[in-house]
């Protein structure tokens, strides 16, 4: 992709509002449609279109291999902490009412950790699965 200079410009334009974009969704889950799961697609979408714009090792020195699976178990862990800060505040697993003194402002803190947390994992999980196929199909080029 190397000789589409206006392709490249493109994507380095609109990289920034796909994951601006994310962060919309993401926050505006609460409300309306969205959430974690979208937001984390999105986000993994954008570092996908990055990686086939301008080729996989660029894709893994801005976002290695490393922090892809540290994301998958951040997020996993994200979401059990508040489940166990629940438990731990003298609650149930995952109710949030216990989280902050006002039940509601409670509720709306454990469901934005729960999110993130779906989020990290999500995007974590999309980008490996991207990266495990796409590096298969690099190494069969090599070889042809």
């Amino acid at each position: 992709m190397k000789d589409y200079l206006v392709l490249r410009v493109i994507a380095k334009l609109m990289i920034p509002f796909m994951l601006l974009f994310a962060l919309y969704v993401q926050f505006h889950g609460d409300f309306g449609p969205g959430g974690g799961f979208q937001a984390g697609v999105i986000t993994a979408a954008a570092i996908i279109f990055y990686a086939i714009i301008f080729g996989l090792p660029a894709a893994r020195a801005v976002v290695p291999d490393r922090l892809v699976e540290t994301m998958v178990a951040a997020g996993v862990l994200i979401y059990a902490g508040v489940g166990v800060a629940g438990l731990l505040l003298g609650g149930n697993y995952l109710d949030y009412f216990v989280l902050d003194r006002d039940p509601v402002a409670g509720q709306h803190r454990g469901i934005f950790w729960v999110e993130i947390g779906v989020l990290v994992t999500v995007a974590g999980v999309m980008l490996k699965i991207f990266y495990m196929f796409a590096a298969r199909g690099l190494d069969t080029e090599d070889d042809a």
